[in-house]
């Protein structure tokens, strides 16, 4: 079982399929659900999942590359101080401009739904809850499961870059490409990588190339959610290093295998039944409620 300080630092990588085998196999973690329930807002704002709802809807049918964005926002939320949208803050000192959170996306869907909230119901909503209700509702609309959100966050006060979280998803070149042409040091390639795959990568990111193209993390479906991921891992065909480095360790390897079946069936919906559970358990790492934090006004800013 790997440790939670393990957690947080394949966080900042933006690690989504990682983090997603590591958060379904917790044991016990800094969870603290407090005084979270489903349907918090239910007299206070009734519309309020809705709205959110709305606005992740309307990103998505923009551009459904905003699926993994708010679900890797979430993850690198939670992994630093913990739930409490922090990672929404900006400035030059706060988390959102630390070197590991360079990429994350999202923040115009939060803040969109955030304006119809104030609207509708001010001072009400956080938009540590509105970020937690996004990412479930990316994933529902990415094919992947849907569940019931606990809500009743508060904001944090404190964003700071010094302390600055992939089924779905994309990354860089300049992120990988040590494995295809330098792993060793002496231009030898990762031998864990599939010698089909390793052609298939190099043509995508050539020695010398442009370091900041995107290539999907999920050789055959990027687009959705779904266990591929772990299928490719099995293959030798995952993109990141760490990613593959989950087929090496005996206790990551064991949840590889589960969620690799040929089909669909029972591989899927153990899946998405374990994944959903292991999200609730995760957005409530380190919560603040009742009277601790506060209520933003806008996302981006403390009040």
């Amino acid at each position: 079982m790997l440790c939670f300080t393990s957690m947080k630092m394949v966080s900042s990588l933006g690690l989504v399929p990682l983090m997603i085998a590591l958060v379904a196999s917790w044991s016990s973690t800094a969870v603290v659900h407090g005084q979270l329930k489903n349907g918090f807002y239910s007299s206070s704002c009734p519309k309020a999942e809705a709205i959110v709802r709305s606005a992740v809807e309307s990103a998505f049918k923009d551009d459904p590359s905003i699926a993994p964005g708010l679900l890797r926002l979430h993850f690198h939320d939670c992994f630093v101080q913990g739930c409490d949208g922090s990672v929404l803050i900006s400035g030059s000192n706060a988390e959102r401009s630390a070197p590991q959170n360079l990429g994350i996306r999202g923040f115009e869907v939060i803040d969109a739904a955030k304006a119809q909230l104030e609207a509708s119901c001010p001072g009400v909503v956080s938009c540590a809850d509105i970020l937690a209700l996004a990412a479930r509702d990316s994933v529902d609309l990415s094919n992947g499961p849907s569940w019931a959100v606990p809500t009743g966050r508060r904001d944090g006060r404190v964003s700071s870059a010094s302390q600055g979280a992939h089924t779905i998803g994309q990354t860089e070149c300049r992120f990988m490409s040590y494995r295809l042409y330098n792993f060793t040091a002496t231009g030898n390639a990762d031998p864990t990588i599939s010698q089909s795959f390793l052609a298939q990568l190099q043509t995508l990111c050539p020695r010398n190339g442009n370091g900041l193209k995107k290539i999907p993390l999920d050789r055959d479906s990027h687009g959705n959610f779904d266990t591929s991921f772990f299928k490719n891992v099995k293959a030798g065909n995952g993109v990141l290093e760490s990613d593959q480095r989950l087929w090496d360790d005996a206790n990551t390897r064991r949840i590889v295998e589960n969620y690799a079946g040929t089909i669909r069936g029972l591989f899927g919906f153990r899946f998405d039944f374990e994944f959903s559970k292991a999200m609730i358990k995760m957005s409530g790492v380190e919560v603040k409620t009742g009277r601790d934090g506060e209520i933003r006004k806008v996302c981006s800013r403390a009040n």
